[in-house]
């Protein structure tokens, strides 16, 4: 028989009863407990998830283990390949493996390089303590505009030093790039690391307070994009989360300063020193208002001018200079003719 006929003749043979047979057969139903708990769980019959305190906590305490490894991996710039390798896939396992992944001396420079931040912010919360103190006249040995100038030195020296550390780790990516890791990349990461020093340079001339808030912004930027940096495979695996604690030393310290120059104060620019210059600012001109020129002794007087300026002149030019206007010689030329 020809074979292109057998197909239509085994289809026209085909029982109708047969086929029904065949239409009605269906698989076996897995009906294992574990897909009826979970059945049960999600069925529409308002069951909670969690029938007892017990498997709510555990709930609980697997939902919040999974967070902490997701945060754990985030702060790592995590992907495929960085964190394959831990023990455990908990916050520590992840945050222990990559740690150890450091190498000591960088580590150990990393931790020291903060340690001047820490003495700067500790100097600066008890300068402010002390300046605080001086201005409300509870030192009676401590001269207030000197505690003053002397707190505002130390904020100087920590913007100073910050303003270094943004580019220095913005340096870090040409050297990066100098090596090759992770290949070249050319103007990209060379902008990175030049991005840092064009930022920081320009807070050195801000108020200390505004320039503190400024480089804790740019600290914060600098690690996103480091973070992103570390993702894309431009960096070593650890060094995301190797900046980030590094960052949250410093952003504590920059926060602690802020926090006790805002607490205990005053300073050039805060609130209890700008109202008190405003008081005398406002005491002054009313008294100029009143009286044009005060005379402080025999010596010197002082004048009125115009909303920018003072004249400070001695008093016996001011009086020769009036005698000629009036066509009189001075009292001391007088008293010399007499003596004469």
């Amino acid at each position: 028989m020809n074979p292109l006929v057998r197909p239509l003749r085994s289809t026209f043979n085909r029982s109708p009863l047969a086929a029904r047979h065949r239409l009605g057969i269906r698989p076996a139903v897995c009906s294992t407990p574990l897909l009826q708990i979970r059945g049960e769980a999600s069925s529409v019959g308002l069951k909670p998830g969690s029938q007892t305190l017990s498997h709510a906590r555990q709930n609980i305490k697997e939902e919040a283990g999974n967070s902490a490894s997701d945060l754990a991996k985030m702060i790592a710039g995590a992907n495929v390949y960085s964190v394959k390798e831990a023990q455990s896939p908990g916050f520590l396992g992840i945050t222990g493996s990559i740690a150890s992944e450091v190498p000591k001396p960088v580590l150990m420079f990393g931790l020291a390089g903060g340690v001047p931040y820490i003495g700067a912010a500790a100097t600066t919360v008890y300068l402010a303590h002390e300046a605080g103190l001086a201005a409300a006249g509870q030192l009676a040995h401590v001269d207030p505009g000197v505690a003053i100038t002397i707190l505002d030195q130390a904020l100087n020296v920590q913007v100073t030093y910050g303003a270094v550390m943004l580019s220095f780790l913005g340096a870090l990516h040409w050297g990066m790039e100098f090596a090759g890791l992770g290949g070249y990349k050319g103007y990209r990461r060379l902008a990175l690391g030049a991005a840092p020093v064009l930022y920081a340079w320009p807070t050195l001339a801000l108020d200390p307070t505004m320039a503190l808030a400024a480089q804790w912004a740019g600290f914060t930027a600098l690690w996103w994009a480091d973070l992103k940096a570390t993702s894309a495979g431009w960096t070593p695996r650890w060094y995301s989360q190797y900046r980030f604690y590094l960052s949250i030393l410093t952003g504590t310290c920059i926060l602690g300063s802020l926090a006790g120059i805002t607490y205990w104060g005053p300073v050039g620019g805060h609130g209890l020193m700008d109202h008190e210059l405003r008081t005398i600012r406002d005491m002054r001109k009313s008294l100029y208002a009143e009286h044009p020129e005060t005379q402080y002794g025999n010596e010197m007087t002082v004048l009125k001018g115009d909303d920018t300026f003072t004249h400070l002149r001695k008093t016996e030019d001011i009086e020769r200079e009036q005698a000629e206007k009036e066509g009189k010689k001075p009292e001391e030329e007088e008293k010399k003719n007499d003596n004469e």
